[in-house]
């Protein structure tokens, strides 16, 4: 992939983020397009710093069950609020580009529309106290099924998700690309089913086209 103009001082950074079903492979690919553009800084939610890390660990282990839909929402919002002022906008306002995988559209899909019928409250929270939308964003699409045995074979121990079943992988699929359509000015749907270099290649091309 050609490497991108220089950015005039005080420009502020591109902020690029990678969405999809568990399994699908987007961290990969995240991975890879922040590991060929000089400037990214790589992150991730729930996470990207020390206060959100923290987070990261009460949502993503334990049972599955034992937090409100409600009380979810708020602590991915806490952990993105943290996120955003200690690692994301320092980043960018360097002029770096940012590369995250997850950012609210998670939020949006998980709790706003799986977990409780709460995308009304999601947008509330994220205008109020995030306010921030990624210039580009990678949606990686795949069969629910095939992911599902990707992420339940994975050797970590934040099956958070993966413990819900098919059931959710599908209705989160047909989330983001509902989702994809609403934002279609900055989402760009990627065929996750192909092998890690196709879909490498076909995420580069998109970019540049941009």
């Amino acid at each position: 992939m050609a490497e991108p103009e220089p950015r005039a001082p005080g420009e502020r950074g591109r902020f690029i983020t990678f969405e999809g079903i568990d399994g699908s492979g987007k961290s990969t690919q995240a991975r890879r397009l922040a590991a060929s553009m000089p400037d990214a800084l790589l992150t991730r939610e729930p996470g990207g710093s020390a206060g959100a890390e923290e987070i990261r660990e009460l949502v993503l282990t334990g049972d599955p069950g034992r937090w409100s839909p409600e009380t979810e929402l708020l602590l991915f919002t806490a952990a993105r609020r943290d996120h955003l002022e200690k690692t994301i906008r320092p980043a960018l306002a360097d002029g770096r580009t940012v590369v995250c995988d997850r950012f609210a559209d998670s939020t949006r899909i998980y709790q706003g529309a799986t977990r409780g019928n709460l995308r009304a409250k999601v947008d509330q929270l994220h205008a109020l106290m995030i306010g921030t939308e990624p210039d580009l964003t990678f949606i990686i699409d795949m069969d629910p099924a095939t992911a599902l045995a990707r992420g339940i074979a994975r050797p970590d121990a934040e099956s958070r998700f993966e413990e819900f079943g098919l059931d959710l992988q599908t209705r989160v699929r047909e989330g983001f690309l509902e989702l994809a359509e609403q934002f279609s000015d900055r989402c760009i749907v990627i065929d996750g089913g192909r092998d890690e270099d196709s879909v490498a290649e076909d995420i580069a091309a998109r970019l540049a086209s941009r």
